[in-house]
């Protein structure tokens, strides 16, 4: 390289390769034009974005003045700014999310037609109040998300119902009320000169497509496009980003298909996926080698996703798309709990264990499905005095809480909590008509921890209060005090734990109806769910421990709980990883014919498995010890226990699988494999005791399928 080329503004060219692998460097060194770069999970994607502006600017192929890097929130913009600086980029490159940099634009077309600018309205719901039937007020937040979701889709009033129907959209309010509503919320809006910021993103890109002056200024200041996190964009955003770009192909995009987890708020993964397809000319980079997590994390994401992927054959052996470049770490771990209290103590206690010499509280989190879940580890940790922040969207942040809360601020201040209890009460039986029969619907739970924490309130006053509850409130489950905000526990979602990382990590809460989320009834639905987890999983880089309850309370109803079906993928790799191999050939590795090492492998002991039984429990009486078949002697191979297989046992459990797979849409193998099936019938257990000693179960599927199984043998043996 020339003397003239190696140094640009003072910077050395090669110092913009250093450290990068041969993919990474591939994917800043490219000259393709657009470019997409699929960057899996911690596979250094914001490093390789500003590698190959530096790399562009200082080859002469980019003007810093005149690069634009788009983002989806403020902080992510603000990082990419301090790494260029420390890169040597010393002008200013623009950085900030689509809505600011429309904002920025059109305030400045504005002015300069010297037109009145519109007040921008930065909550929907003080608009939507009056407007909306005075039986939903309570559901201002969700009727205001709806009119998001049908913006970002470029939806009009006009087009909902059809849109809405499609999409299996689910409001507050029927389609034909909800699309008359979101009329008249556009009718206000104009009528008062407002707009909100959905109408940025609208207002800038039909202000590029009408206006051709515009459009060219705005093009000569922005001609290098970057765009992170692109398989979140939604219609209305890419309709803005072809007007920035008009005719030219300047264009780099980086995402993940893998994380694509905001379809339901109006984002389109098929943009990035369709990228090549609709740009002849793209250049795709692939960044598959993870710098995260451990081959063991790595491992039981990719399982969960293989599960998804190839329903109608048999997954391929563990190995992720991702390449780990970390050490081995331990096998991730599975544990189930009696109820939602006790397993919220019992990851208090393993979060204490895991704060050892040099593993700060700020390492550590967990991770749930809903902000709603996240109450009772609040209390769990502070009764156990473990310092802990709730990630952004604190519980009474809550658009439904807060807007609850206001309520009774309103309706009760000063007075006695009774009547504004019964209001609570109210709004979550209006809730409950609202949502499926699993109760997990996300607006639901919250105003169900609403509930429960205003009657543990008024145990403890004698004269409860609506403004005492606020108080009290505010001190127990509210933004932890200033001096706690360092080293501390992270408390967040799924969601918002998107982007970040910390070296040991609980999922707590993997339950049918949470995960996935209960109101994912279509196909496209439980594959965001199905990613949304393997989100949450590979935020892990060194340790992985998953839980479930096996009852959970909803407001005043205790309900018995079903592990997720996730975790079939997720034992059947743990299995898998401690024991050193792979399933047999055309076998799913959640029915590997492997013994399952139950003690090192799934943190449950065999008294929380058989807590409640159900029905299953008569098989044996209580307190009686677990007798094992002759059938399953310790080192029988699986073919001899099988041959011993009652036929007409044996028939009748495949007759079930046959159905069960049939209701859940996947192959017959996914619910057991013909091995596990033989030695069940071989077995003939008749307790949850005696079904884990069988070759091919865990307690997972044990505690999804078991009372099923025990049923059908005791019926078997009954007419025999």
């Amino acid at each position: 390289m020339s003397q003239r080329l190696s140094t640009v503004r003072g910077v050395n060219i090669e110092h913009a390769l250093d450290g990068l692998n041969p993919a990474q460097r591939a994917a800043v060194v490219t000259e393709a034009s657009p470019l997409c770069l699929l960057a899996g999970a911690g596979s250094g994607k914001t490093r390789v974005l500003t590698r190959r502006i530096v790399w562009r600017i200082q080859q002469g192929s980019a003007l810093a003045p005149h690069v634009l890097v788009l983002t989806f929130t403020r902080k992510a913009a603000s990082e990419l700014r301090g790494r260029l600086a420390a890169l040597g980029v010393r002008d200013q490159v623009a950085a900030g999310t689509f809505h600011s940099v429309a904002l920025a634009q059109l305030r400045r077309r504005w002015a300069d037609r010297t037109e009145r600018a519109p007040t921008l309205i930065d909550r929907k719901v003080a608009l939507l109040a009056p407007l909306a039937p005075r039986s939903r007020r309570s559901e201002l937040s969700d009727l205001a998300g709806e009119i998001e979701w049908a913006k970002a889709r470029m939806v009009s009033p006009e087009g909902y119902v059809a849109a809405a129907s499609g999409a299996a959209r689910r409001p507050p309010l029927e389609l034909s009320d909800m699309a008359r509503l979101y009329q008249r919320y556009e009718e206000e809006k104009r009528r008062r000169g407002l707009v909100d910021f959905d109408d940025l993103l609208a207002h800038c890109a039909q202000a590029l497509e009408e206006d051709p002056g515009f459009a060219a200024s705005q093009r000569w200041r922005f001609r290098h496009l970057f765009v992170d996190e692109f398989q979140d964009v939604n219609p209305v955003q890419f309709r803005l980003l072809q007007g920035w770009l008009g005719d030219r192909l300047d264009l780099c995009v980086v995402g993940d298909p893998r994380q694509a987890i905001y379809s339901w708020n109006g984002a389109e993964p098929s943009l990035l996926r369709g990228l090549a397809a609709r740009y002849p000319t793209a250049g795709v980079v692939r960044l598959e080698d993870n710098y995260r997590s451990s081959p063991q994390v790595l491992a039981v994401a990719d399982a969960v996703m293989v599960q998804g992927g190839r329903a109608g054959r048999p997954p391929a052996p563990l190995r992720g798309r991702l390449r780990s470049n970390r050490p081995d770490g331990p096998v991730p771990t599975l544990a189930g709990a009696a109820t939602d209290v006790a397993e919220a103590r019992a990851i208090a206690r393993r979060l204490r264990l895991a704060h050892r010499p040099g593993v700060a509280w700020s390492h550590l989190a967990v991770l749930t499905r809903t902000n709603a879940q996240l109450v009772l580890l609040e209390e769990a940790l502070g009764a156990a005095e473990i310092p802990y922040r709730v990630g952004r969207g604190a519980f009474l942040e809550r658009p439904e809480v807060r807007d609850a809360l206001a309520d009774l601020r309103e309706g009760q201040p000063g007075r006695g909590l009774a009547a504004g209890l019964a209001d609570l009460q109210e709004a979550l039986r209006t809730s409950a008509g609202q949502r499926s029969d699993n109760g997990a619907d996300e607006r639901g739970l919250h105003l169900e921890a609403l509930v429960r924490l205003a009657r543990e309130y008024s145990a403890l006053d004698a004269w409860p209060t609506v403004d005492g509850l606020l108080a009290w409130l505010a001190a127990t489950v509210g933004r932890e005090p200033a001096e706690q905000q360092g080293d501390a526990v992270e408390l967040t979602t799924f969601h918002r734990a998107k982007g970040l990382e910390w070296p040991v990590v609980f999922v707590a809460g993997l339950e049918q109806g949470l995960v996935p989320i209960g109101h994912a009834v279509t196909p496209s639905a439980e594959a965001e769910e199905r990613r949304l987890f393997y989100v949450a999983v590979t935020r892990a880089q060194v340790e992985l421990h998953c839980s479930w309850a096996e009852r959970r309370t909803f407001g005043t109803r205790t309900l018995r709980r079903r592990p997720s079906p996730y975790l079939v993928a997720v034992e059947a790799a743990c299995r898998v990883l401690s024991g050193g191999g792979h399933p047999a050939d055309g076998e799913s590795p959640g029915d590997s014919a492997q013994p399952v090492g139950v003690a090192g492998l799934i943190s449950r002991t065999r008294t929380n498995l058989g807590a409640a039984r159900g029905p299953a429990a008569r098989h044996r009486p209580k307190g009686a010890p677990a007798k094992p078949s002759p059938a399953m002697a310790p080192g029988r191979p699986a073919a001899a226990i099988a041959a011993q297989a009652d036929e007409e046992a044996l028939c009748a459990l495949r007759t079930w699988r046959a159905a069960a797979a049939r209701a859940s849409g996947v192959p017959a193998y996914v619910i057991f494999h013909d091995s596990t099936l033989a030695a069940v019938a071989a077995a003939r257990p008749t307790s949850p005791d005696e079904l884990l000693a069988v070759p091919g179960l865990g307690p997972v599927k044990v505690a999804r399928y078991g009372d099923t199984l025990l049923d059908l043998l005791q019926t078997h043996r009954a007419s025999a």
